[in-house]
């Protein structure tokens, strides 16, 4: 489960490095090549929660047997990709590939805990976090390597073996459904999966990433389109017998609500220093992308080192203020770099990024891990991952705003504003919310 729980941010991350000599390659400007991170958000933000509802309705073994190997497949595509459009293409399929692998990881520890009667897996819970933490990271710094090794096609066809591995493993290790499990309860399927409210979901979900991958006025309508499948959606979840998303529990949830606010303004600085940053030191300070990633060596290092120290504690409020003031303190920071800095203030940047990379996304993991409810802890934990991309399409939509054609470092400087506003927004977020308390997460599933 570890393994295919980092399909996804190996996919995010190795990415980074590739924009420029994809871009290069294919006689793609910034603005256009933006669109391969956009893909495979807006894949995964609509796949996530809902291949997480069928994971919390079928188990978590078929459906990650299904989207692994479609990530195989995604990379076969990928490496062979003659333009752009089926470049895009295959990121696509990867979005939707990687949509099981975090869902499944999460409704097995749930289901662990029931049958063991442990329902405190801090250890198991740290593990995961820390495996998507040392990919995330460390994905820009591999995409290095495997670009000076063979060129940007083997960040593509890097998905082939891990999807075969995690595949194997699959079939040998994930317990099968007892009989008569995995199946749904009633004996109406679709009823049971809500396909009309998914739909709208979908058509909510779509319309506003639309939006936000080319802020412009002439897309109004996109706007329009948002609001309009967002009420026919609430109104058919209120209406439902077996919600796609209980709204009523959702809403009645504040923790978990405050945990998906903060996930969305959290990521938008960490995807915007991901891809804005790691595209600045390449073309505006002129770092190879092999270097480009080993610069990152440094928060690659912190951000383990900080998840591995802090996940002995169950307590989310501290690790939230330490992450949001390491935000603002980099922030900070970018907006002293030039072109001229020494290269040690770029390695100083990362290393202050380390922070927030190791608290934040293990105590928002951890968050919703004991806020949600139980009979849908994998669909809650997918939920996390669209608030999560939702902020990544903000952040990619900042980036191409910011620097259009070149990412120099004026670019650079205006990215690091936005990144600067959302970071003082998760602080208010976390220092407002009075729902942390000072211990551990609460437990709000009696109330749900």
């Amino acid at each position: 489960m570890l393994l295919g729980s980092v399909l996804n941010p190996i996919n995010s991350t190795i990415i980074a490095v590739a924009l420029v000599p994809i871009g290069s390659a294919l006689g793609a400007p910034a603005s256009q090549t933006a669109w391969l991170v956009s893909a495979l958000y807006l894949a995964t933000s609509l796949g996530q929660p809902v291949v997480g509802r069928l994971i919390d309705l079928f188990g978590p073994r078929r459906l990650f047997l299904l989207s692994t190997g479609l990530v195989g497949v995604a990379g076969v595509v990928g490496a062979l990709a003659p333009n752009l459009g089926v470049l895009i293409a295959a990121r696509v399929l990867l979005g939707f590939g990687t949509c099981a692998g975090y869902p499944a990881a999460m409704a097995l520890l749930r289901g662990e805990a029931e049958r063991t009667g442990r329902d405190s897996p801090g250890g198991v819970l740290t593990a995961l976090a820390v495996a998507n933490q040392t990919i995330a990271v460390v994905g820009p710094l591999l995409g290095g390597l495997l670009i000076a090794a063979g060129g940007w096609r083997t960040t593509f066809a890097l998905n082939v073996p891990l999807a075969v591995a995690a595949v194997v493993l699959g079939m040998l290790r994930l317990p099968k459904p007892a009989d008569g499990a995995g199946r749904p309860r009633h004996e109406r399927p679709a009823a049971q999966l809500d396909l009309p409210g998914m739909a709208l979901f979908a058509a909510t979900l779509v319309s506003l990433l639309l939006f936000l991958m080319n802020l412009h006025l002439r897309d109004w309508y996109l706007v329009a389109i948002t609001v309009a499948a967002g009420a026919a959606f609430a109104a058919r979840e209120l209406r439902a017998t077996t919600p796609f998303i209980d709204l009523r529990v959702l809403g009645g949830n504040t923790p978990l609500l405050a945990t998906y606010g903060r996930a969305l303004v959290a990521y938008v600085v960490a995807y915007a220093f991901l891809y804005g940053f790691t595209q600045w030191t390449e073309e505006g300070f002129g770092l190879s992308p092999f270097h480009a990633g080993l610069a990152q060596i440094p928060m690659f290092l912190l951000a383990i080192g900080v998840s591995v120290v802090s996940g002995r504690s169950r307590g989310v409020r501290g690790k939230l203020l330490l992450g949001a003031a390491g935000q603002i303190v980099a922030c900070v920071l970018i907006l002293t770099l030039t072109a001229e800095s020494p290269l040690w203030m770029l390695l100083l940047v990362a290393l202050v990024f380390g922070v927030p990379q190791g608290l934040n996304n293990l105590a928002l993991q951890n968050s919703v891990y004991f806020q949600a409810d139980p009979e849908r802890t994998a669909s809650s934990a997918g939920l996390l991952r669209t608030f999560a991309y939702v902020g990544s399409m903000i952040a990619s939509s900042a980036s191409a705003a910011a620097f259009g054609h070149r990412a120099d470092t004026g670019g650079m400087h205006t990215l690091a504003w936005v990144m600067l506003g959302a970071g003082v927004v998760y602080l208010l977020l976390t220092v407002f919310d009075r729902t942390l308390g000072r211990g551990p997460a609460p437990d709000t599933r009696s109330a749900t």
